[in-house]
């Protein structure tokens, strides 16, 4: 791994298995549209069955992060873990090809490399039936202490949080960013996972100094469905609060000079929204580049929108075209 990134992300590594699919397909499982539902073996096989042509692409919430990071130039390693098999190997090329260091050995035994069945409606919105795999056994082992420690920033994914097999990880990069001045960041990562483990969460937000999610995440994270209340809430505990708002653009309340300040920024336009699978991780990786660049909260949230204006355009959640070169297009580089 490098001795020296500006941001380390942390979570699932994951293949993604794309299909556009009907809404009455979501429903034939008794799924939430536009959550994420954890799923063993066996409903991952029937589901897959399910599913029609499908494309497969690496993704999970925090390695796509990682991998926008690395488009716009931010020098960014990804840790998490995948087993010793075709989709890991998958995996790692792809996240490496990318630009993102990822050194965590492969895993020889046990689950595979986790894979996300990812059903996208007519409208964009995804449904995600995901099998976590090896990746749900990122231990405190697999963190490299020091270069969490040397980094400007680390991120957490959600998903993360809550399940005891990674509770260590979670623990030990916390533990290295307050041993050094490192800023914890943090992603909710989805609705329904909040609404499983709101009181782990809920703790964790006491060392997050930049928390990133969505509007009904900020909702259930805070316990109110009145959205001003919600980040007045949350920003009583995290200093950086930046909510997403679809359409909408985003909101980001900043008290990190003493005096708060509250941003609101619009959507960068889109022509077309096909898949919004990753909106939510591009964004961070453009309001962090922003940030460990020296930005202040309107620009850096400017560069997030931008970053997942271009996510959403496509299927996938990674970007198929430099966002670097978008972004100094734009004149926020």
């Amino acid at each position: 791994m490098l001795t020296k990134v500006q941001v380390v992300t942390v979570g699932h590594a994951i293949v993604d298995v794309l299909a556009p699919s009907p809404d009455d397909l979501v429903e034939r499982f008794g799924l939430e549209k536009g959550t994420m539902t954890l799923v063993d073996d066996s409903r991952a096989h029937d589901i897959y069955a399910a599913l029609g042509p499908a494309t497969e692409v690496s993704g999970g919430s925090a390695a796509n992060t990682a991998a926008c990071l690395a488009s716009l130039g931010t020098r960014v390693a990804f840790v998490g873990k995948v087993a010793a098999d075709g989709l890991g190997t998958v995996f790692t090329h792809d996240i490496r090809a990318s630009g993102v260091s990822f050194e965590v050995e492969p895993s020889p035994d046990g689950p595979g490399t986790g894979r996300a069945l990812i059903m996208v409606t007519p409208d964009a919105e995804k449904t995600m039936c995901t099998n976590l795999g090896v990746g749900a056994y990122l231990s405190a082992g697999d963190i490299d202490a020091a270069v969490v420690a040397g980094a400007d920033v680390v991120y957490l994914e959600g998903y993360l949080c809550g399940k005891p097999e990674s509770a260590s990880a979670v623990a030990a990069a916390v533990s290295a960013a307050r041993d050094s001045e490192t800023l914890v960041a943090f992603s909710a990562s989805d609705p329904a996972w909040v609404d499983m483990f709101t009181a782990e969460l809920r703790a964790l937000l006491d060392d997050v100094d930049i928390l990133f999610a969505n509007e009904e995440e900020a909702h259930r994270l805070a316990g109110t469905t009145d959205l001003d209340r919600a980040v007045e809430i949350l920003h009583g505990t995290c200093p950086v609060v930046a909510v997403t708002l679809g359409a909408r653009g985003s909101i980001v309340l900043d008290r990190r000079l003493g005096e708060t300040t509250m941003i609101s920024v619009p959507a960068h336009p889109v022509t077309q929204v096909v898949d919004t699978t990753g909106a939510g991780d591009s964004f961070a990786a453009g309001f962090l580049h922003g940030l460990v660049n020296g930005m202040g909260p309107d620009r850096a949230a400017r560069l997030g929108a931008l970053a997942a204006s271009e996510v959403v355009s496509h299927l996938g959640a990674r970007p198929v075209a430099s966002l670097s070169e978008r972004a100094r297009s734009a004149g926020l580089l």
